[in-house]
């Protein structure tokens, strides 16, 4: 989640719709300057006894971002507490009970991100070696109920979490359990926005099974594949889901504009602070009427801060981001930006992507995006079969378009091998949660603790 540096008090105020509409047009790049930017979340523990590490406890989180700066990274305060880092290759900040994550440069290839995200890891490792901390790549905490979670210093947190339980029964689930790959991809203008955005979102599902790896709850088997995405389905209504207006005639920057200014606030961030402002309307504030700062009128930043604060399947902001997988291990991080960037980054792919989806009503996408925590890979499609049917067809239509783009690595190779992983796990037709199951049952004899031996 985007960490505030500055204020941004001297930023022009909102006084035209054009403005809402320019983070998005901003966001229109040429080809040759589209980047890949890939997020990824890691649950961090102690390797005594595997508890979460707290902020402020000896060798916690608050120390792993300090000895993170000796390799270079520049700390970011709020509150006198240091929340995340800055550096060459990107951010690391903390989601709220201390999942660490590495909001990653945008980069030209996969073959960069993979590097990228080596290091990240390297650096981690090397702190938990000396510190006795530990590194699980899940979707969700597997063993932990939310008091045995630490809170981590940030103030937009603290309003989130008081919100929370009024919108949803899980939305602290989500801000404290969960964690998250994600990858972040460029258009070039509002017709390819819409292309990727249609195609992606339909696919998503596919996503969700394939990267599925969240199947325990408080040290047991909770029925779901990925019970990170079925927590989404009831975090907070009015933020989440397949959003249908995306597949409807004439959706463009303008309609999506109108979407969040329907998207309720969280806060309003001033001076260093966040303010409260958890459910109150951005075209009040349009208006000088927000009950949190009453006769003001929003900023520019005030408009990029709130489109932060949607949580659909894919999200718009001055690029597209995909939102669907559980976390994983490094070939699951890299693999998620080779399938999207094969798909969406090749124009024959994504015209062949475009053309499996298309005919799909909104009834069936949704049935689908509902089933697919559950049932993976054997969610059912619209208009028959599960998605095991489509699964290596997609894959092959993004293996042809990493082959298409061309982009080596020093031994000459394309990108397509990072999609390696998801073919094993369509030709042996399980997910990563049905393989811990499988061990949950069998090799670890019901011994959830040994799931700590999966650590990065």
């Amino acid at each position: 989640m985007s960490t505030r540096q500055v204020s941004d008090r001297n930023d022009p105020l909102i006084e035209s719709r054009k403005q809402l509409l320019a983070p998005m047009i901003k966001g229109e790049k040429p080809r040759e300057r589209w980047r890949i930017g890939t997020e990824h979340e890691k649950l961090v523990f102690c390797a005594g006894d595997h508890h979460a590490p707290s902020y402020d406890e000896s060798g916690g989180i608050r120390d792993l971002l300090v000895a993170l700066q000796d390799y270079g990274w520049k700390p970011v305060i709020e509150g006198g507490n240091i929340i995340a880092l800055s550096g060459i290759d990107g951010a690391v900040s903390l989601e709220p009970a201390g999942q660490l994550e590495l909001s990653g440069a945008p980069l030209e290839t996969i073959h960069q991100t993979c590097a990228e995200t080596g290091r990240h890891l390297d650096q981690v490792k090397a702190i938990g070696a000396k510190t006795g901390k530990g590194f699980l790549g899940l979707g969700m905490w597997p063993d932990k109920t939310r008091a045995e979670l630490p809170i981590m210093p940030k103030g937009r947190y603290e309003i989130m979490l008081r919100h929370m339980p009024r919108v949803g029964t899980m939305g602290l689930d989500m801000m404290l359990r969960t964690c998250t790959i994600q990858v972040n991809l460029d258009y070039s203008s509002e017709a390819d926005m819409v292309q990727k955005f249609r195609t992606s979102l339909a696919l998503q599902p596919l996503a969700t099974a394939l990267f599925a790896n969240s199947p325990f709850t408080e040290g047991k088997p909770n029925g779901f594949l990925s019970y990170r995405s079925h927590i989404w389905t009831d975090t907070d209504p009015a933020r989440t889901g397949m959003l249908g207006f995306v597949f409807e005639d004439g959706f463009c920057y303008d309609r999506y504009a109108e979407y969040m200014l329907d998207v309720p606030m969280y806060f309003v961030f001033r001076d260093g602070k966040y303010i409260d402002a958890a459910g109150q309307s951005f075209r009040d504030f349009l208006a000088g009427k927000l009950p949190a700062l009453p006769g003001e009128l929003p900023r520019e930043s005030d408009w990029v801060d709130h489109m932060s604060t949607a949580f659909p399947e894919v999200r718009l902001k001055s690029f597209l981001e995909m939102r669907g997988a559980d976390g994983g291990p490094w070939n699951k991080i890299c693999a998620l930006p080779a399938l999207w960037v094969g798909l969406l980054y090749d124009q024959g792919a994504l015209d062949a992507a475009w053309d499996l989806v298309k005919d799909w009503d909104m009834a069936g996408r949704e049935e689908l995006r509902s089933a697919v925590p559950k049932l993976g890979l054997d969610a059912p499609l619209p208009g028959g079969g599960t998605l095991r049917d489509i699964a290596a067809e997609v894959l092959a239509i993004s293996r042809a378009g990493l082959n298409s783009r061309s982009r080596l690595n020093s031994m000459g190779e394309t990108e397509a091998g990072f999609l390696n992983p998801l073919d094993a796990i369509v030709s042996s037709g399980k997910v990563p949660a049905q393989r811990l199951l499988d061990k949950f049952h069998g090799e670890w004899g019901g011994d959830l603790s040994r799931i700590y031996e999966e650590a990065f």
